[in-house]
């Protein structure tokens, strides 16, 4: 059984405390240098978007090599036995990205801030800025599990069967088709479309939202149903991901590819359709 991962609430940041479980964390704040370098947690390590993507059009938010990944968690210190912190400025989806990416590596140990830097700024927790504190880069070896990925074979033999459920996590817009953001516009046949916003509660400093479950029965994503999620480039459906996850959702994948490879191929089914008044 993978383990759930952590909802931390913003308000425990309030005191620094080393002892304990805590001196095992490793605390990771991912956003744009810039961003990082006026607020962060004293303990954070940066790491930037780019860093957790592959970059490469047609499709740049494919996971990023073997090697990469290695290379990322090596210099903020990264180790197996820790338990690791994400945040970010967003809401979540790059804190989601990153925690998918921890599945990708076998490692379920980690947790999300709820609300990431606009939380912990509201709770009253002190933030500093400039460069994050130096750390001894560790030597990094992984291994990647195909468990939490989705590849396009996955999606095109689950359509039209059951026990499923594609969640795609990008505007109505885009959904529709009225918006184009790649070759060909619309959405996979049968997903069901969850703006990635309609997760976030904006009065509550983008924490997620308190029936967080009930947005997702209404729409048809259940326990009981294998999950895969997706955007445009799996950046606004890592918030998706981590959702899911943290409620304990055990059958969740995301397909990477996202929207920018199915939607810029010509031999993957689409629906699309205008909205009407």
């Amino acid at each position: 059984m993978i383990a759930v991962p952590v909802l931390h609430d913003p308000e425990s940041f309030r005191t620094v405390d080393r002892t304990g479980d805590r001196s095992r964390w490793l605390i990771v704040h991912v956003a744009d240098p810039a961003a990082f370098a006026q607020a962060h947690l004293p303990d954070a390590q940066l790491v930037a978007p780019r860093e957790l993507v592959l970059g490469t059009p047609p499709a740049p938010g494919r996971l990023p090599p073997q090697a990469q990944i290695e290379s990322v968690l090596g210099r903020i210190g990264y180790r197996p036995d820790q338990h690791i912190v994400l945040y970010d400025d967003e809401g979540g989806g790059w804190a989601g990205r990153f925690g998918w990416t921890l599945d990708v590596i076998g490692h379920h140990d980690w947790g999300y801030v709820d609300g990431g830097i606009h939380a912990l700024h509201q709770a009253g927790v002190a933030l500093v800025d400039g460069a994050p504190a130096p750390v001894t880069p560790t030597a990094v070896r992984v291994s990647i599990d195909q468990g939490p990925i989705a590849e396009i074979p996955d999606i095109l033999k689950l359509l039209g069967t059951p026990g499923h459920v594609i969640l795609d996590a990008r505007s109505h817009e885009e959904y529709v088709g009225t918006r184009i953001a790649a070759a060909r516009a619309g959405h996979i046949p049968g997903a069901v479309n969850i703006d990635w916003l309609r997760f976030q509660d904006r009065n509550r400093q983008t924490r997620l939202v308190e029936d967080l479950e009930t947005l997702l029965s209404s729409n048809g994503v259940t326990r009981d149903k294998r999950v895969i999620t997706h955007c445009q480039t799996h950046h606004r459906s890592g918030l998706s991901y981590m959702a899911l996850r943290l409620l304990g959702f055990t059958d969740v994948k995301a397909y990477h590819g996202s929207w920018s490879e199915w939607g810029n191929r010509d031999d993957t089914p689409i629906e699309s359709y205008k909205e009407t008044n």
